[in-house]
């Protein structure tokens, strides 16, 4: 199961929902991957916590410390570059939401999808007869009517751009995290926005994988605010137009 992976966890506010046992048990069970927790500025007891995973293997746990909240975006990117400034080792670096509705286990199955010619893997939704995905009925509505608008704009066949788990080829991170985002949580938008810019006239099917999750978990708490609904329609309209201003390919993906 093991992987030379380090995987970046975005944190804010996570003293009492931070499955702490979770974590402690991976690393148990692996020797190679590294976990980067990225405290985006928390102000209860969430930095206590990761200090406690920490002492379970002070090797390959570390702690990367925001003085401020700047949202997902920030903290995730704060976090991969965070890895390359500490001369950690890895060959695939990953994102993933602090809540383990995508689990560390199934991040590594993703993972294992980087090969040679595959730079990029994420994990998706997708609801099948042999698998679990247990999301709230309404979030799941508005979110694929929000998925549809994305793929068009993206001009790419994806089903889901925003699930919190996200691999990437070591070399690749380096250079789709080197720039600040636009949007605090649309960030992974831009993110396919860059990968397809790097690897112009390139098709995605080439070098990404879409994996459908074996079980994602809706937990009941979300950092975003639901009038973020409203504002993420801007954020949309500002990644659009930065993005497919530049000229790019019109390969159809």
């Amino acid at each position: 199961m093991d992987e030379n992976i380090a995987i970046v966890v975005p944190c804010y506010n996570e003293e009492t929902r931070l499955p702490k046992n979770d974590f402690i048990r991976f690393l148990n069970e692996t020797s190679q991957c590294k976990i980067v927790f990225s405290d985006d500025g928390s102000r209860d007891n969430t930095l206590k916590v990761l200090e406690e995973i920490k002492e379970t293997a002070p090797n390959r746990v570390y702690i990367n410390c925001l003085k401020k909240n700047g949202g997902k975006a920030a903290a995730v990117r704060d976090g991969v570059l965070y890895c390359y400034n500490q001369n950690l080792d890895f060959e695939k670096i990953a994102f993933l939401d602090s809540d383990l509705a995508t689990s560390l286990k199934e991040c590594l199955k993703v993972s294992k999808r980087i090969k040679k010619n595959i730079v990029f893997s994420f994990g998706s939704r997708i609801q099948k007869i042999d698998n679990r995905i247990d999301r709230k009925l309404y979030r799941h509505i508005i979110g694929r009517g929000i998925a549809t608008v994305i793929s068009i704009i993206l001009d790419m066949n994806v089903y889901d751009t925003q699930c919190g788990c996200k691999v990437f080829r070591r070399d690749l991170a380096q250079f789709i995290f080197k720039d600040s985002f636009i949007s605090r949580w649309l960030f992974d938008v831009e993110l396919f926005f860059r990968i397809k810019h790097h690897y112009k006239g390139k098709k995605m099917r080439k070098i990404a994988r879409e994996i459908p999750l074996k079980a994602w978990i809706d937990k009941d708490e979300s950092k975003v605010k639901f009038s973020y609904s409203i504002k993420l329609w801007y954020d949309l309209y500002k990644i659009n137009k930065k993005y497919n201003a530049k000229t790019i390919s019109n390969d159809k993906r």
